[in-house]
């Protein structure tokens, strides 16, 4: 028998709908299981924790191969909107809480969350941009050494 995952440290890299959501789905899954779960938000993934931003992210409707949809289709005025409103619908009656929501409930119940620092130094951003339950801005190192033992999974 496998050994027991005892935590997981979680990338997240993109700021999309459909790119922060299996983020926070996995990590409220590791809480619910007793298992440790650190998220990293890095590059456009800071989107889910930029207060101004996080509550309303879109679905990336160009170049998304999960689309189904030849990328000039998915250009089209208003294909976004239109494709971010059936997924937050679908979410609505599974309900799947907002983006701002689900973060406090991953806090809430021990997960922590970090902004990189290297994109939060190229952004401009600080702490204040951040929702309040982010723990930190930290280096890559930093999240190597919270990471020990950790299953590192990259969204």
């Amino acid at each position: 028998m496998a050994d027991a995952i005892e935590k997981v440290s979680i990338i997240v890299s993109k700021g999309s709908l459909e790119g922060v959501y299996p983020a926070l789905i996995m990590a409220n899954g590791a809480r619910m299981e007793g298992i440790e779960a650190d998220l990293f938000f890095t590059f456009f993934g800071m989107d889910g924790i930029i207060k101004k931003r996080m509550n309303n992210l879109k679905v990336a409707t160009v170049g998304n191969p999960g689309m189904h949809m030849p990328t000039v289709i998915g250009a089209l005025p208003g294909m976004s909107a239109f494709a971010t409103k059936m997924m937050s619908k679908k979410m609505d009656e599974l309900d799947i809480p907002p983006v701002g929501e689900f973060i406090e409930m991953i806090h809430d119940a021990g997960g922590e969350l970090y902004a990189c620092k290297a994109s939060v130094d190229m952004f401009g951003l600080t702490m204040e941009d951040f929702c309040p339950q982010v723990e930190d801005i930290i280096s890559v190192g930093q999240f190597y050494e919270r990471s020990v033992n950790a299953k590192i999974i990259f969204t």
